[in-house]
């Protein structure tokens, strides 16, 4: 078996952070690495200390919210959200940073990424959302789809 990228091997790490996921949708994770070194993992879920929605059931689907509708209709937050944040709470700088993830991100998610000052995007699975990516894009954000 060869020796994986950089690329590869960051992107396979984030399908193990999404593993841990609690969302009964769809499992995301992402990671922030900076200079080959990992600095923050995040995946979708309840805030800490807040019952998942596995053990209360998903609001959206309750409520039957289609998928990129509506994002605040939700317990979770996201892969991206929760690595910036995990990021700030342990006063780790993640300016000039690559943030890789299973999907793409949602607007919201674009925005985060855009002042947090992360320079790159990689993911894999696409996610509809034209806003984000135009956003990414105007901020002068390199975004790129992962393809084995």
């Amino acid at each position: 078996m060869p020796r994986p990228s950089w690329e590869e091997y960051f992107m396979e790490i984030t399908k193990i952070v999404a593993k841990r996921s609690t969302c009964l949708r769809r499992k995301v994770g992402a990671i922030i690495v900076k200079d080959k070194r990992i600095l923050a993992t995040g995946y979708n879920g309840a805030p800490a200390g807040l019952k998942h929605c596995e053990e209360v059931g998903c609001i959206r689907k309750e409520n039957q919210i289609p998928s990129g509708e509506r994002h605040e209709l939700c317990r979770g937050l996201h892969a991206e959200q929760n690595a910036i944040i995990q990021a700030a709470l342990h006063g780790i700088s993640i300016k000039d940073s690559t943030l890789y993830c299973t999907n793409s991100p949602c607007v919201i998610c674009a925005k985060m990424i855009i002042n947090a000052g992360i320079k790159e995007v990689i993911y894999e699975e696409g996610y509809d959302d034209p806003l984000a990516m135009e956003m990414l894009k105007e901020a002068g954000i390199k975004v790129k789809r992962f393809k084995k």
